[in-house]
């Protein structure tokens, strides 16, 4: 944890409860260690949504479709989300779970390489309100291109897992030698997201670290 430990646990106590079938999901992808957004994360999402209000949501890394649910239950109810995801068994399993929270009809799961799927929905024209990143960390300065053609104007840009556990503010040679090029994109990532002329961006040290950016008219 980013946070203090006990301040971040009382916070956390003062938090809602999660839907029944919010709960199973969450359950059961930390029992089979699927990685899934944290608490504090959880939370964060769902105040944006409900001020935000964004009709169509596009995320990218759907995982078991956890986030994509939660995010759904605080949407309008006109709103779409589509969300993006290649590994298979992940992609069977989030389809369960999108029949199981009764929301099939209200979101989207394209199925393959996001690097495929953005350009894809670019040159489709498509424009999203919201988009929440939250794939291979290492990938997130190679989609941005196409990200910042898929957001509005006025459009809320998430970043999640930006800090790595603090491991951000480490120099590349006290990381793990595997982790030095997933460090070194993140950093440029968050330089880019902070220095964008298109965009204004907060960085949050919330749960793994998270980064929220407007699109500038």
């Amino acid at each position: 944890m980013i946070e203090d430990e006990r301040i971040g646990m009382y916070i956390h106590s003062l938090d809602k409860e999660l839907s029944e079938k919010l709960r199973h999901i969450e359950q059961e992808a930390l029992a089979n260690e699927v990685p899934i957004i944290k608490k504090p994360t959880q939370t964060l999402l769902q105040f944006l949504v409900k001020a935000h209000k964004p009709k169509h949501i596009l995320e990218v890394g759907c995982a078991v479709g956890f986030s994509a649910i939660l995010m759904n239950e605080s949407q309008p109810e006109d709103g779409k989300i589509t969300t993006i995801e290649k590994v298979s068994q992940r992609i069977e399993k989030a389809k369960e779970n999108f029949a199981f929270a009764e929301c099939c009809d209200r979101i989207e799961l394209l199925e393959g390489d996001a690097t495929d799927i953005l350009k894809e929905l670019v040159a489709a024209g498509k424009e999203y309100d919201m988009i929440f990143m939250d794939a291979a960390k290492g990938q997130y300065l190679n989609f941005f291109d196409d990200i910042i053609k898929l957001l509005k104007v006025d459009g809320l840009l998430v970043s999640d897992n930006v800090l790595q556990d603090g491991d951000i503010v480490e120099s590349r040679y006290a990381i793990i030698k595997r982790n030095r090029t997933i460090h070194s994109r993140m950093r440029d990532y968050l330089y880019l997201l902070t220095h964008h002329e298109a965009l204004q961006t907060v960085i949050l040290p919330l749960g793994d670290g998270v980064t929220l950016s407007t699109k500038l008219k």
